[in-house]
């Protein structure tokens, strides 16, 4: 344990400062590869996060590929896919068991996003590996499109994952390329629709949406595809509906009473205040029926 957390510090030191040359990567690889790993020091000293982290600083590409290749195998540790080389007996039904149920805890936690140490109450598995094979090698060339789908991880990992959350990394991939697809290039509109659909996903007023994203409810595809009024909380869509039946109701009751003005006098309360509307009332031939309503009164005539 001692000697993961020594060789941590040194890797938040290449983070940090960069490393003083591929040699001093390299002595560091063949240390962590000589550990015997386990589920406690990867719990404990998040080195898995800590190398990954490290693996993107790398400017040697063979030397991130064996950085990369050590955090597979102790995903394969967590994932529960190693035995322990010093268990000389098989376990029993019930160790076998709890192993299994270990295993579907720890994987649980892996998916919670990370949260800082002197924030946390109780230790927690934080995701190191999730980053592991992203982003795919299409988008490593592409700036743009490579910054989208880093923007919409972060936005599908904003806060508690749900029970049964897909990837993540394999929904923001697939709600890049759809964005993509649709709009052909890395334009203006291209660039606001991703802008449009991180913003939904961290509302905190409509939790519902990110989840339903998470857990394929809204398939990765539709969501790149959905309108803001569809991507609306059920609240604000009320509210859009209510806005609209008020101005529908306003515009009808405006054509009911008439266009308003001062060029007829009431001749019950003698005001100016009226509105007035004109019918063809009789053959096409014939004058326009003028009919006026005083707002004052209610007092109604008509003339032709």
């Amino acid at each position: 344990m001692e000697n993961v957390q020594a060789l941590c510090k040194q890797i938040d030191g290449i983070c940090k400062n960069g490393a003083e040359s591929t040699e001093e990567c390299s002595k560091l690889l063949d240390e962590l590869a000589k550990i015997p790993m386990n589920l406690e020091i990867i719990q404990k000293t998040s080195v898995g996060m800590k190398l990954n982290a490290m693996r993107k600083k790398f400017p040697d590409e063979a030397l991130a590929k064996r950085a990369k290749s050590i955090i597979k195998e102790w995903k394969n540790i967590v994932d529960g896919k190693t035995k322990s080389q010093d268990d000389d007996a098989p376990p029993s039904k019930k160790q076998r068991k709890e192993s299994v149920e270990d295993v579907k805890v720890e994987k649980k936690k892996l998916e919670a996003p990370y949260k800082k140490p002197e924030t946390v109450n109780r230790p927690e598995i934080v995701a190191q590996f999730a980053s592991a094979s992203f982003p795919p090698k299409h988008l490593e060339n592409d700036e743009t499109r490579l910054k989208s789908a880093q923007l919409l991880l972060s936005a599908l990992r904003y806060g508690e994952l749900p029970d049964g959350t897909l990837d993540p990394e394999e929904l923001a991939v697939q709600i890049e390329e759809k964005l993509y697809s649709v709009h052909r290039d890395t334009n203006k509109n291209y660039s606001a629709a991703v802008r449009s659909r991180i913003f939904n996903l961290r509302d905190k007023k409509n939790l519902a949406l990110r989840e339903n994203v998470l857990t394929g409810v809204v398939r990765a595809e539709k969501f790149a595809t959905m309108t803001s009024e569809e991507m609306a909380s059920p609240e604000i869509r009320e509210m859009r509906e209510k806005f609209t039946k008020e101005a529908i109701l306003e515009h009808q009751v405006s054509v009911q009473q008439g266009t308003p003005s001062d060029m007829f006098k009431c001749g019950k309360c003698g005001k100016k205040n009226c509105t007035y509307t004109q019918l063809q009332t009789r053959s096409s031939d014939e004058p326009m029926t003028t009919f006026v309503f005083c707002l004052e009164c209610g007092n109604r005539w008509k003339f032709c």
